[in-house]
């Protein structure tokens, strides 16, 4: 048994049923003889951003897993690394390396100690008597602690290197250790949340990972407290209950802007509570309560009165604990949802004829709304792209089901979306799975349509086709005048037919919906489809 072949027995061991790949790593060959299902993408980002929705939408019972060659290959899949690390999202990566007397000598790409800053640990085989404690301690990182890309590099000749039999047969795959904050900080924190004038529940994807949306509900139902979810957390509460703020961007519904900013108490839960530019921005002033499974984050850009660090369902049990021993089990009524529902009237009064327009090129919130109507929300999964896509879609559609909206962005790469679904379909493939962007992220990955079509993993893209860069024009007048810098055309529609994909075209707003409907059709029916919609440029946004 060489290191490859020991490597994927212990992926067999530790459950993996999925693997991305893009050659050339004979590490693939030896996956496939054990049974591991491999699909191949066009390039290695793909690969690594479909891992990323595998595991995204798999709650922490299964880890996307990728393979890729080194050097160049390993060079390639950066922005996908980075962008897991950027979410917190555990996956594998096994790319191949330098043989061992060559990786100090230049050209060689050392994979671990460049990726060391965007993985949460990166780990060459130096041995072949390493393999089993290397990967042990890999699977230990992905299903414990707060999540991050595991990167695994084998160097050449360790792969083809003699492996013990000893190390497969005194493997143990590694467990997950539930971690719980100390009863005291539970108890301070109920006192300091009770006792609060205006609190609010700020939820990250944490709660959606951790499998704790029943009882977030519970503990707002109990409380009377609203709750506000960021993009990760967008569908760990459902958006249709008269708790709900919404889900927030840069961009966020009236409810939660105002509620953010006149609450006096936070309770973080399943959040890192971390400052980005894609996101709502805590308001100062704030007395805050944080959860969260890694203790580094807590107090790392917000200044936290009580932290909970711990796995997040338990945490908000033992928060459930002390609120019904406080307040009893029938919990209290608040003013909370009356409030809500007339922040909501007013701001929907300013947005309706937006969300209902009918006019041509068609408006992006027409758009959004067709897709908030026409979808089977019980069994959908829907995402955004980076840009226009993300600030516009985030406060409009209404995720009501855990899980059934993926929201991602502390770090923003074009043409995620795509592959991100592709990964989210092979975990769920029971659901339709739907991404929505703008023509210039589907340059960055339009040739994955093929690899959705010829998988059968059969997703469905729709892209606004409004021929330029809608973030971008204003900020560039003259090249835009001078060059034509953000303009961009094409036929997409045609080009998915060409990738063994369904092509539709959407040119009025009466036939967006209709659309959706023969979609999700051909969805179920195994064909892939993207959705060209002829669209204006969308230049409001739901800011304050």
């Amino acid at each position: 048994m060489n290191g490859n072949q020991a490597i994927a027995k212990i992926l067999k061991l530790e459950g993996v049923e999925w693997v991305s790949c893009f050659p050339s790593n004979p590490l693939i060959e030896a996956v496939a003889n054990e049974g591991i299902r491999l699909d191949m993408f066009r390039t290695e980002r793909g690969a690594i951003m479909a891992a990323d929705g595998y595991s995204r939408t798999s709650g922490r019972t299964k880890f996307g897993v990728t393979i890729t060659q080194g050097g160049t290959g390993a060079e390639n899949a950066m922005g996908g690394i980075a962008q897991a690390y950027a979410d917190n999202i555990p996956i594998l990566l096994l790319p191949g390396g330098s043989p061992l007397a060559s990786r100090n000598v230049r050209p060689s790409f050392l994979v671990s100690d460049v990726y060391s800053p965007i993985s949460k640990h990166a780990e060459p085989i130096m041995a072949s008597g390493q393999i089993g404690a290397v990967l042990r301690r890999a699977f230990h990182g992905m299903r414990n602690g707060s999540g991050g890309p595991m990167t695994v590099e084998t160097p050449g000749d360790i792969a083809g290197a003699e492996v013990p039999d000893s190390v497969i047969e005194n493997y143990k795959p590694a467990k997950r250790t539930i971690v719980s904050p100390s009863l005291s900080d539970v108890k301070d924190a109920v006192k300091i949340f009770l006792a609060a004038k205006n609190p609010v529940i700020w939820v990250g994807g944490g709660v959606i990972f951790g499998g704790a949306c029943a009882e977030l509900k519970e503990l707002a139902e109990l409380t009377g407290v609203p709750v506000y979810t960021t993009m990760q957390g967008k569908s760990a509460f459902p958006e249709d209950h008269e708790l709900s703020l919404g889900a927030g961007s840069g961009a966020t519904p009236l409810p939660a802007s105002t509620w953010l900013r006149e609450s006096d108490v936070l309770l973080g839960l399943g959040t890192s509570l971390t400052k980005t530019n894609y996101g709502q921005a805590i308001p100062p002033g704030k007395t805050i309560i944080h959860n969260t499974e890694n203790i580094d984050e807590i107090n790392k850009d917000e200044s936290v009165e009580v932290g909970l660090p711990g796995d997040v369902k338990v945490t908000i049990q033992m928060l459930l604990d002390e609120v019904k021993a406080a307040i009893g089990e029938g919990g209290r009524t608040t003013d909370a949802a009356a409030r809500i529902a007339e922040l909501r009237t007013k701001w929907m009064a300013d947005w309706t004829p937006l969300l209902t327009s009918d006019e041509n090129p068609l408006n992006h919130y027409r758009v959004i709304h067709e897709i908030d109507t026409n979808l089977d929300k019980a069994n959908s999964v829907v995402t955004h792209d980076a840009g226009t896509p993300r600030d516009t879609i985030i406060p409009f559609y209404h995720a009501t089901k855990p899980g059934g909206y993926v929201g991602w962005g502390k770090t923003t790469h074009l043409g995620f979306g795509i592959p991100l679904m592709i990964g989210t379909k092979i975990a769920n493939p029971d659901k339709f799975c739907l991404n929505f962007m703008g023509d210039a992220a589907f340059g960055h990955s339009s040739i994955d349509i093929e690899v959705s079509a010829r998988i059968r993993a059969p997703i469905t893209t729709v892209v606004l086709n409004n021929a330029g860069m809608a973030t971008y024009p204003s900020g560039y007048e003259a090249a835009q005048e001078r060059f034509g810098v953000t303009n961009m055309t094409g036929n997409y529609a045609d080009m998915a037919e060409a990738m063994g994909a369904t092509g539709l075209i959407v040119k009025t707003p009466d036939e967006m919906g209709p659309a959706l409907v023969e979609a999700q059709k051909l969805n179920a029916d195994g064909k892939t489809v993207l959705i060209d919609v002829n669209a204006g440029f969308e230049s409001k946004r739901s800011r304050f």
